[in-house]
């Protein structure tokens, strides 16, 4: 058999191009002493392999075992091939193809290897911020079109000096192909400027920035996936200007800290968090803080959590190596737009913000935010899935035609089919602006073309007025598919686990078009890809200004106690009720009774502001969903009571938010602190949905139950709610892949849109 030569045809599918696979395969076939050739194609990595049968064997069975540590092999299809007879084995040029299937590999943090050869003066690359190999670098956000080789990054404008060349070529270097290789000869280079757009004089900016930073001043500072704003995180005066500048009063800034022993200093790294903060996506993990508090009170105020990572970038450790235990690291960008990824598009709309800029001349093709990740459940959840994740797919059961979906408003992402691969963008943001709105476009074309995929139908929400479905109505020359907003979150739930059949769903969240014209969100579904029925559903109430009763919980405050005690209302002696007044009281009952700017709703995230106003917590909020989380964090540990609950038995059933608003507002006539009332309706709510899917299986059968939907990020409901369906015999699913919230319901939109084309096909 030793003498006994055959040949095979390789081919590799997955994320196999710039992550140093070919000089893999290459020192593969030269220990194995086999022949042949390796190329990137536009349908991943072709193979040609030649030589004995059972090196042969050997071969392919290392090539999936021992791939590099960014490589993620989807699939390897081998046949027989003709003896070409090699007299060695080479990598080839890459090749082009009518079919793209490759996958991109996101951006990865900066490995261990690279950053040892930046803090050595020995090294030519000593201190140089753009330092990489095909083990780490900026990958998806430079890429402009695939093969990914570098005239298709946005490197193309850098020609490699002698030195990086020879390492670009040589296979058994660890920077063969690496696109992004360069060197402080040849490669981008940082500069330091002010606001009016003056380069600060000569020496090192970097150090420059950090001095600057250390007397208090705010820089933007040019990362992988767009800038930053950053600013001394232990400096409560300059945390406090850019909030002021910034237009964000009280939403949690995000920190970023040189290691793990700076972040232990104000906050609890479980084992678990630790494996996410040192992971090479590198994402912003939310930890609860410690008791030292460390940090400026202005970082994360009135929050007992804190989202914490450490450095991805070579300028980020060569920055916070000046001596820093946290910087804030936030989004580029004024509150509601997207973050800046371009230096003259950073100038203009940052330089009321940012006293200088840390900028530099590698351009960032397509923007990523940081990731948010948290634990929960025993899981990692996402609560926004960007950088380092994107654009890795989520595996599906079946392949689909190629779909575009265009997921909702808040929170948006889109979504692309190809195959039994679901490619879900970065986060996009809220499309409530012209420039969030110019970035979806911009998302939806760039997934296309690496993709290489003509969407045969467009999914989009039932919401006639979001500013995606408008954009799906205009593009006439494709079929549209509108889905309901809930329905596609219990999908989306569905697609992680490759679910098939109908389950049960429990759909909670702030906002989501009903099909009765009414605002969803508090929604029991029996459902399958298929369609949906609606089995219960918190019962509605008005939202007396409609908008402006998310914004001012106080209304629903108002509506609920309404709901539960009507006239007797007035002889109720809460703070919140004190504190609007009885002409603003009178004012939201003569709207919702005339429903005048009030549409009903059934949202859980609306019953969880209207208790956390009537708690005496929070009256207005300057950010989504602000109430809710801070009604979660002040929850106490050791109480295991309940309000009373209800609902009318019906098709569909109505929960009666009534009982539960009625026990709050005499607990917090009794002098009950927030602490208690909080975990009081959080248990209610466990025992609650618990109580109904197991009512809803003994009419239909079913045992699985999917959770998803926006409340879903809540720790406490999911921690309580997960156990407890498992308790009582239910095969439990939640989110692990995509966000429970918004970002991941374009996933959902596409499988309900396929299942549309199979059911009329």
């Amino acid at each position: 058999m030793e003498h006994h030569h055959e040949a095979r045809r390789l081919q590799v599918n997955g994320i196999v191009q710039g992550v140093g696979f070919r000089p893999f395969v290459y020192q593969l076939a030269l220990r194995l002493g086999l022949k042949g050739e390796v190329a990137n194609t536009s349908s991943g990595v072709s193979i040609h392999i030649e030589g004995p049968a059972d090196r042969l064997r050997a071969f392919e069975a290392d090539l999936a075992g021992k791939a590099p540590p960014l490589a993620h092999i989807v699939e390897v299809i081998s046949r027989p091939e003709i003896i070409k007879s090699f007299s060695d084995f080479r990598i080839t040029a890459s090749r082009g193809g009518a079919a793209m299937a490759t996958l991109i590999s996101p951006d990865a943090a900066v490995c261990a290897d690279c950053l040892r050869e930046m803090f050595d003066p020995a090294d030519r690359r000593y201190r140089y911020p753009f330092i990489n190999c095909t083990n780490c670098g900026p990958r998806y956000t430079i890429i402009d079109d695939i093969p990914y080789d570098r005239p298709k990054t946005s490197m193309r404008h850098f020609t490699m000096c002698a030195a990086c060349q020879a390492e670009y070529d040589d296979p058994l270097d660890r920077r063969f192909h690496a696109q992004p290789n360069a060197c402080p000869v040849c490669g981008p280079r940082v500069g330091l400027w002010d606001a009016r757009r003056r380069e600060m004089g000569p020496g090192d900016p970097i150090a420059a920035a950090a001095e600057l930073i250390r007397q208090g001043q705010i820089v933007a500072v040019k990362g992988l996936g767009g800038f930053h704003l950053a600013a001394d995180a232990l400096n409560a005066a300059a945390v406090a200007r850019l909030r002021q500048r910034k237009l964000r009063e009280e939403k949690p800034f995000a920190v970023m800290s040189p290691d793990l022993d700076a972040i232990r200093a104000y906050a609890v790294v479980e084992p678990d968090d630790e494996t996410l903060l040192r992971s090479i996506q590198r994402p912003i993990v939310l930890l609860r803080k410690n008791e030292t508090g460390r940090l400026a009170e202005e970082v994360a105020p009135r929050n007992p959590c804190v989202g914490a990572m450490l450095p991805y970038t070579p300028l980020h450790h060569l920055l916070l190596a000046h001596g820093f235990a946290a910087l804030v690291m936030t989004s580029g960008n004024l509150s509601e737009e997207p973050i800046a990824i371009d230096n003259d598009d950073a100038f203009d709309r940052l330089a009321g913000i940012a006293d200088y800029f840390l900028v530099h001349d590698r351009d960032i093709y397509l923007r990523s935010d940081d990731s948010v990740v948290r634990r929960a459940a025993g899981e990692t959840r996402f609560l926004r899935r960007s950088r380092g994740y994107v654009p890795v797919p989520v595996f599906l059961k079946h392949a689909l035609p190629p779909i575009l979906a265009c997921g909702a408003e808040l929170k948006s992402t889109v979504c692309i089919t190809k195959g039994d691969q679901a490619f879900i963008s970065q986060h996009i943001g809220d499309l409530e602006n012209l420039s969030t709105y110019e970035f979806f476009q911009k998302t939806v074309g760039h997934l296309q073309r690496i993709l290489g995929v003509r969407p045969e139908v467009i999914a989009c929400d039932l919401h006639p007025d979001y500013l995606s479905t408008r954009w799906a109505d205009e593009q006439e020359a494709i079929p549209k598919i509108r889905v309901q907003h809930h329905h596609a979150h219990i999908v989306s739930g569905m697609a992680e686990h490759r679910l098939e059949g109908a389950v049960i769903g429990v759909a909670c969240d702030g906002t989501g078009y009903g099909p009765d014209g009414t605002v969803w969100g508090g929604e029991v579904l029996v459902a399958d890809a298929e369609g949906f029925e609606r089995a219960a559903h918190l019962a509605c109430v008005p939202m007396p200004g409609s908008a402006a009763a998310i914004k001012e919980p106080w209304r629903m405050a108002v509506s609920y106690l309404n709901d539960a005690f009507g006239a007797d209302l007035w002889g109720l002696d809460l703070l919140v009720l004190r504190a609007a007044g009885p002409d603003k009281v009178r004012l939201m009952l003569e709207m919702a009774a005339k429903r005048l700017n009030s549409p009903l709703t059934s949202s859980l995230g609306r019953l969880f502001d209207g208790v956390a106003a009537i708690a005496g917590l929070r009256s207005r909020v300057t950010y989504e969903g602000q109430a809710a989380m801070e009604l979660e964090m002040a929850a106490a540990e050791e109480t295991e009571s309940v309000y009373d609950y209800a609902w009318e038995e019906g098709a569909p059933c109505r929960i009666l938010p009534a009982p539960i608003i009625r026990g709050v507002a005499a607990d917090v006539g009794k002098g009950l602190g927030v602490p208690a009332i909080s975990a009081k309706f959080h248990n209610t709510l466990v025992r609650m949905f618990s109580d109904l899917c197991e009512s809803i299986r003994r009419q239909c059968g079913l045992g699985r139950v999917v959770l998803s939907g926006g409340v879903f990020q809540n720790a406490r409901l999911l921690t309580g709610l997960i156990p407890a369906l498992a308790a009582r015999g239910f095969e439990v699913y939640s989110h692990r892949q995509v966000p429970a919230n918004d970002g991941g319901i374009a996933l959902g939109q596409a499988l309900i849109a396929a299942e549309s084309i199979a059911h009329k096909a």
